[in-house]
């Protein structure tokens, strides 16, 4: 069996079991040993072959239909991006084309993010590295760590840092919802050593990481407000806007703009030179 496959039944399953009898008109109640519906109620639901459904869910290397999956998806009650990431975990849907450079040169991402100051903004990869950030990203979490930055990764930083839930006030969203965003990655990296490596190494050491992971939840991108509580300012509420790079399929660009006007007015004074100013 290959990683990918595994990772296809992995993601059945769970989505199985978040469905219960009930939600799609079979008769609740009774004793069942794990929560959701029977592979044979869903294979039933979805008008597939309970063998053939129990060999997918095993990670087997059987064909697989677009049509079918369909009938599957629509029986999970699937999201659109859940949809996607079944089809790519399926191989139902043709590879990405192959990472190129002739649309645009990683020498000038610098002077992009730059352009965007007073903004903080900051490109990373798919998994959530690092790649350029400007002096207003610095700036704003400048003080973000009472750790050493080891590994310079948004999602490593938020839950690997001790005070973030004091600093990042909807933490309870915002990482779930990161979570979520890597598992969709994950499904065109499935078996990469990096990608693997680095999955193993914050499984071990992050237990809450650990347990989201296991729910495969897959998000799409999604604008949306982060709060922060800054030092020197108090709470900042800004608007995160991804955008991608279509010359580098594995980079992202992420800006983050003040969601109010408050925000607005205390943003230059997250900047360390004001802050240097005032003292």
């Amino acid at each position: 069996m290959s990683a990918q496959r595994v990772e296809l039944g992995e993601f059945l399953k769970a989505r199985r079991g978040r469905v219960a009898p009930e939600d799609v008109g079979l008769p609740g109640g009774g004793r069942r040993r794990t929560p959701g519906l029977r592979r044979e109620e869903l294979a039933q639901l979805a008008g597939v072959g309970v063998t053939w459904y129990t060999w997918l869910e095993q990670g087997r290397p059987i064909n697989v239909s677009g049509q079918v999956l369909d009938a599957v998806a629509t029986t999970l009650g699937l999201t659109p991006v859940e949809r996607e990431h079944l089809y790519r975990l399926a191989e139902a849907t043709p590879m990405r084309l192959p990472r190129t450079t002739d649309c645009a040169s990683e020498a000038v991402f610098e002077e992009i993010v730059e352009a965007l100051d007073p903004l903080p903004a900051v490109i990373t990869n798919t998994r959530f590295d690092i790649v350029r950030a400007n002096r207003a990203y610095n700036d704003l979490f400048h003080d973000w760590h009472r750790l050493p930055c080891i590994h310079k990764n948004l999602l490593w930083c938020i839950i690997t840092e001790p005070t973030a839930r004091e600093q990042l006030l909807n933490y309870d969203t915002e990482v779930p919802y990161l979570v979520g965003r890597l598992r969709s990655a994950y499904g065109e990296h499935v078996g990469d050593p990096d990608w693997e490596t680095d999955l193993a190494r914050l499984r071990s050491i992050c237990p809450e990481f650990d347990l989201l992971w296991s729910k495969h939840e897959v998000a799409a991108c999604t604008p949306r407000v982060r709060r922060i509580a800054n030092p020197d300012v108090g709470e900042v509420r800004l608007t995160i806007t991804e955008l991608a790079v279509s010359a580098h399929p594995d980079l992202l660009l992420f800006i983050e703009s003040p969601a109010d006007e408050e925000t607005r007015a205390k943003l230059p004074l997250t900047r360390r030179e004001a802050t240097a100013r005032q003292v």
